[in-house]
């Protein structure tokens, strides 16, 4: 009788445990929400910042050069402007004095942007 009343023991301990386990849910299993950060992307590899820095450098310098190039031909230009208006006459002003100083104006407007573009 001792082995049975343990086993009775034992089986309404089961019962009582399985009792408080629910059979089946109704709940649907959960599939984990997107995340609302994109995913992160790899660290930049060394090579391709070294190359962009050398693009940049060769860029720059390359600009530099126009500008150099520029200021000498508006230093050309100003001195032919001044020639021709010494030439000139107050009550003459010839037409090639204004076409020299509007492309002197455009030339100057033209450095003003390349050296603006490098900061």
């Amino acid at each position: 009788m001792f082995n049975v009343r343990s086993f009775m023991l034992l089986a309404g301990i089961m019962l009582a445990s399985a009792a408080s386990f629910p059979l089946h849910t109704d709940q649907q299993p959960q599939i984990p929400s997107p995340s609302p950060f994109p995913p992160a992307t790899p660290a930049p590899d060394e090579d391709r910042i070294r190359l962009e820095k050398d693009l940049a450098k060769k860029a720059n310098h390359a600009r530099q050069e126009d500008i150099k190039r520029d200021t000498d031909h508006l230093l050309q230009l100003a001195t032919e402007l001044k020639d021709a208006v010494d030439k000139s006459n107050e009550n003459m002003l010839s037409l090639d004095v204004i076409r020299k100083a509007d492309e002197v104006e455009k030339l100057a407007h033209s450095v003003k942007e390349k050296m603006r573009a490098s900061y």
